[in-house]
């Protein structure tokens, strides 16, 4: 059984609070006072319209001035997607070429107007043609007393017309100013091997300073085999291709319309970032740091910081 609390009365005590009571002291009576004091001039203070005018106004500077900096922060860091424009960034667009058609109206003619698509070659292309004209030659009799002069000159006026508009038409063809976006990415693709590949910067590029080695006798790297597609500054380059492909795509329709595409465009600018990270790690200050940043226009905003799209 639980233990039996005596009676108040048997203990002779009046009370069971072990609390003292508050005294009516003037300390007491003072802060009474006071706090109502407060609480009236605080009511009338966001009673008075004044007041709230000047809050209003000192909040709207704050919120104006905080804009101001952030976008003076942006600006230093710089788009994260576009970067900044530089000629070899331009040149995605139109995968190295440069449409003739459209600068000054002159259509193009030959095969050496511009790149070539197809995977073709402008000899490959130059014989080709010439094949082709030698077998679609008229044949000329060899029986000149039945020979006509006029019709043969007729046939070969035509023949040469023909063979004009072949080659116009193969031009048109094989150029890269009409090809495909698939097309120009994979010719992009190419540019950006042979642009930042180390099989050939490492002959224009001076590399950075060798650090100490820890052991002795370390197995020296292994040559590198054929052009170089796995560095850093390629799959950079490769990206920042990408990038400008689905930056312009979703300028054209809409973000709104082109949901899996802003997914796309906002993993490639991530995936970038890290490797921007892990380069500016390893090359910072070097020449082939500025030469990458240089030539394809990145900006702090591409790699600093957290990218939000």
């Amino acid at each position: 059984m639980p233990p039996r609390i005596p009676s108040v009365a048997r203990l002779n005590v009046t009370s069971l609070c072990f609390r003292p009571a508050p005294s009516n002291g003037p300390s007491t009576v003072a802060a009474v006072a006071n706090a109502s004091s407060l609480s009236q001039a605080q009511k009338k203070r966001h009673r008075d319209p004044y007041a709230i005018a000047q809050a209003k106004q000192r909040k709207a500077a704050n919120i104006q001035r905080q804009a101001q900096l952030k976008q003076e922060r942006e600006q230093a860091l710089g788009d994260p997607v576009k970067g900044i424009e530089t000629p070899f960034l331009k040149s995605f667009d139109t995968a190295g070429t440069v449409d003739a058609t459209s600068a000054d109206g002159t259509p193009i003619k030959s095969a050496q107007d511009s790149l070539l698509n197809h995977f073709l070659t402008a000899t490959e292309l130059e014989k080709s043609i010439q094949h082709s004209y030698e077998l679609s030659k008229p044949v000329i009799s060899e029986i000149r007393d039945t020979a006509d002069p006029a019709i043969e000159k007729a046939l070969a006026i035509a023949h040469a017309e023909g063979h004009e508009r072949a080659v116009t038409a193969l031009a048109r063809i094989t150029s890269l100013a009409n090809a495909s976006r698939k097309d120009k990415t994979r010719v992009n693709v190419r540019r950006c091997i042979e642009t930042f590949g180390r099989h050939q910067t490492d002959a224009v590029l001076k590399p950075k300073a060798p650090i100490a080695k820890i052991l002795d006798g370390q197995p020296e790297k292994t040559p590198r085999a054929g052009p170089d597609t796995g560095s850093s500054e390629v799959q950079i380059a490769i990206l920042t291709a990408k990038i400008r492909v689905l930056a312009h795509q979703l300028e054209q329709k809409g973000e709104q319309k082109d949901k899996m595409n802003k997914r796309n465009l906002r993993l490639l600018v991530h995936r970038r970032q890290k490797h921007l990270r892990y380069l500016r790690t390893k090359e910072r200050g070097s020449e082939r740091w500025q030469h990458l940043v240089s030539t394809l226009g990145l900006s702090d905003g591409t790699w600093k910081g957290e990218i939000s799209l």
